[in-house]
């Protein structure tokens, strides 16, 4: 994309519908957790999110021919790590503060650095190896192990990072060749199979028809949230997007305070804005440096 064709005021309109998409998932998230698992909440928001996808694919086009891939088998590694870390984001809802769970979910580029040389011959450089530890260095201000006490919820988080940046890597390789619709079209199909088959394992319980509401929530924001974020970036590059996300850590945090009568914990803002540098700066990097391989 040449800097002719950026649009950044429209990709900040597109962020701003991915921010509040992840605010209104993440309440949601913990409304239904009050009667379903992760399992059962992961295969009804699929189940209605493949029917949504279904329904604007057969609209637009009028066939599926789109959803045709020659690259099924990285769909479904992709899958199954998006299914991974989304599981342990949504764990992490009910156990430790919003904010402290956004800010362990922005380590997700710093593991994606950490990863891509292995999965996809990029270069890991010293100066990209700094970076990362500095990155990490936030994590523990976050985390504040030692003063805080720690429990699963933190380790879900960074969990979830992990699940999270696997996904982009298989992301960016699939969508040399498919669309976004043909990706969310195989997720939301896979990650239904692979959520009934876990909740039925583990005990399915059939949601009350108060839970509805915030059911068709999850599904509708887990795909706009997707949709809004991909079209961000397909409008401005990355180093100008992601400085926008990082406005969803203080809108979250104060979501925390009015509905959960969570804590502001400076050193959450301190550990995120440290995180979030170490992602800005290695992007530049990388935009600098185009990886090798």
């Amino acid at each position: 994309m040449s800097t002719q064709q950026y649009q950044p005021l429209k990709a900040a309109l597109w962020m701003c519908g991915a921010i509040v998409s992840f605010v209104m998932m993440a309440v949601a998230g913990r409304a239904v957790q009050q009667e379903l698992n992760t399992f059962e909440l992961m295969f009804w928001r699929s189940l209605l999110g493949f029917f949504i996808v279904a329904a604007i694919i057969r609209i637009r086009s009028g066939n599926f021919a789109q959803i045709r891939t020659r690259m099924a088998g990285q769909h479904l590694i992709r899958n199954l790590f998006h299914f991974f870390g989304q599981n342990m984001w949504f764990y992490g809802l009910i156990m430790i503060p919003l904010s402290q769970l956004v800010a362990l979910e922005f380590t997700s580029p710093i593991w994606v650095v950490i990863l891509a040389p292995f999965l996809l011959g990029e270069r890991l450089t010293g100066t990209k190896l700094l970076l990362t530890v500095i990155g990490f260095a936030g994590v523990l201000v976050v985390a504040q192990p030692g003063v805080q006490p720690l429990n699963w919820g933190h380790a879900a988080g960074v969990m979830a990072a992990i699940g999270f940046a696997m996904n982009l890597i298989f992301t960016r390789r699939i969508m040399l060749h498919d669309t976004v619709l043909c990706v969310l079209f195989w997720m939301t199909l896979s990650q239904t199979v692979m959520a009934l088959v876990l909740a039925v394992a583990t005990g399915f319980t059939w949601p009350s028809l108060a839970m509805s509401p915030w059911l068709v929530v999850i599904a509708i924001t887990g795909l706009t949230a997707h949709y809004s974020l991909t079209s961000a970036l397909g409008l401005a590059p990355a180093t100008l997007v992601a400085p926008m996300e990082f406005i969803r850590l203080p809108i979250i945090a104060l979501v925390g305070v009015a509905l959960y009568n969570e804590s502001l914990d400076p050193f959450v803002f301190i550990g995120a804005a440290i995180i979030f540098s170490a992602n800005f700066a290695n992007m530049r990097l990388s935009k600098r440096q185009p990886a090798q391989g």
